[in-house]
């Protein structure tokens, strides 16, 4: 209704046909509000099934925007409506930014609900041992993404030794595949997912989606593949047999130049606008240590290229010298990267800096150069490159960048294994809408300074 509102407003200031009557527009201005409303229902916007995580949500949203301005636009020209312009060019793009706020706001709430175990969907998970264990490890790690909350498991073979791993995970195994649909009506489940299967899948599974469907119980089936984002998933059809499309991750084309073109733009803007402050922190660094303003180093970027990335000084000339001796106390990040809370080599200054990121501004001009990208995989040093397992080293496929996921959930706090599982995720699913999405939880995750030391 906001932005509605404000686009009557605005054809009070730009009246478009002084002909109509003035209750016209607020006519018009409530069918808007109708059509939007059923615009968001058109392109499945409020389905709970996308409420909470992924991005869908998001595309729903913007695919409804779209849709009302063409009708719009096309009613018009058609019928010679007199709908206002105004109205249109205001409303619609309002809409948009305060629809895609609420629910970015609301997604907040729902996550924060869903750690304190509220909002969880009762999952029951069926199929082989080690799938279920796998898909459990995945939803216990991240409740808040996935909206489920584990009630047992129904697996192909309840004397499996490794049913008492699962148990140890905290999943109570609740009898065989066969049970599943007494399972169901017994403990109140309001979801199944079918993990990888060979022994639940065809005439099987369609069977037991009409059983579920009966009883009003969603039905979930895991693709037996991980890590990899619903956008590059699609149903391909063969022969009547649906086929999981994946498509290739982007390394080239049009979108990957627009990253590219994206990053030096906005690299040389915020130059330009922080221009003040990089002149203030250099003054900073050389006035509190003797030493130069900027350290660089050696870092690995894209397809393995060596390349000198830029920060402030934040330590003591000779720290180097000096990370030997400190090794053998011991550290507080992963096995990996060597970091400490309370490093006696930061000065004091360089403390306040590493505490909101802001030693990593002159890295924008490794983005201006083409080194680095604004988002993207951490750099890494060579040392950790040398000890890369075959897995990691797909790190090295894109730009590595000023922030990231590593960035916004958790930096120095993460282990290795969670930091290269996030790049590793990155590289395969990145987009512009991800690229976007990363960098404005990255001034949050600044100003909190969680994880940075």
């Amino acid at each position: 209704m906001s932005g509605v509102g404000l686009g009557v407003w605005g054809r009070s200031l730009v009246v478009d046909d002084v002909s109509a009557p003035s209750i016209v527009p607020w006519l018009m201005a409530l069918a808007l509000v109708v059509a939007w409303v059923l615009a968001l229902a058109a392109h499945g916007a409020y389905a709970l099934r996308f409420a909470g995580s992924g991005t869908e949500e998001y595309r729903a949203v913007t695919r409804a925007a779209a849709t009302l301005v063409a009708v719009i636009a096309c009613a018009s020209f058609l019928l010679h409506a007199p709908f206002s312009r105004t109205v249109v060019l205001v409303a619609a793009p309002t809409m948009l930014a305060l629809s895609g706020t609420s629910r970015w706001l609301l997604r907040r709430h729902i996550a924060r609900r869903r750690l304190e175990g509220y909002y969880l969907q009762p999952t029951l998970l069926v199929g082989d041992v080690s799938s279920v264990r796998d898909m459990a490890d995945h939803i216990l790690r991240e409740p808040a993404a996935s909206g489920m909350r584990i009630v047992g498991a129904c697996v192909s073979d309840v004397s499996d030794p490794a049913v008492a791993d699962l148990r140890a995970a905290g999943v109570r195994v609740l009898g065989s595949q066969h049970d599943t649909l007494g399972v169901v009506e017994r403990h109140e489940v309001e979801a199944v997912a079918v993990a990888s299967n060979p022994e639940l899948s065809g005439v099987a599974l369609r069977r037991l989606g009409w059983s579920l469907e009966q009883q009003d119980v969603d039905l979930l089936i895991s693709p037996g593949i991980v890590e990899v984002a619903g956008p590059r998933l699609t149903m391909r059809p063969a022969a009547g047999v649906p086929m999981l499309h994946v498509e290739r991750p982007i390394s080239s084309g049009l979108r990957y130049g627009i990253k590219l073109m994206a990053d030096r733009l906005g690299a040389l803007l915020l130059i330009v606008l922080a221009a003040p402050v990089l002149l203030g922190i250099a003054y900073l660094v050389k006035r509190d240590t003797p030493g130069p303003v900027f350290f660089t180093q050696a870092r690995v970027g894209e397809g393995g290229r060596m390349f000198r990335m830029i920060k402030f000084r934040t330590m003591v000339v000779d720290a180097e010298q000096r990370l030997a001796d400190l090794e053998t106390v011991g550290h507080d990040a992963n096995q990996t990267l060597f970091k400490m809370r309370t490093d006696p080599r930061v000065t004091r200054v360089g403390a306040f800096l590493r505490r909101f990121s802001v030693d990593e501004l002159p890295q924008l001009f490794n983005v201006l150069k083409g080194e680095m990208s604004l988002v993207g995989p951490r750099p890494p040093l060579t040392s950790e490159v040398d000890r890369y397992e075959s897995d990691a080293v797909r790190r090295l496929r894109v730009r590595p960048g000023m922030t990231g996921l590593w960035q916004v959930s958790g930096r120095s706090d993460l282990s290795w294994g969670d930091s290269v599982r996030l790049d590793l995720w990155y590289v395969d699913n990145w987009s512009l809408a991800l690229d976007a999405q990363i960098l404005v939880r990255t001034a949050e995750a600044v100003i909190r300074g969680r994880g940075a030391y």
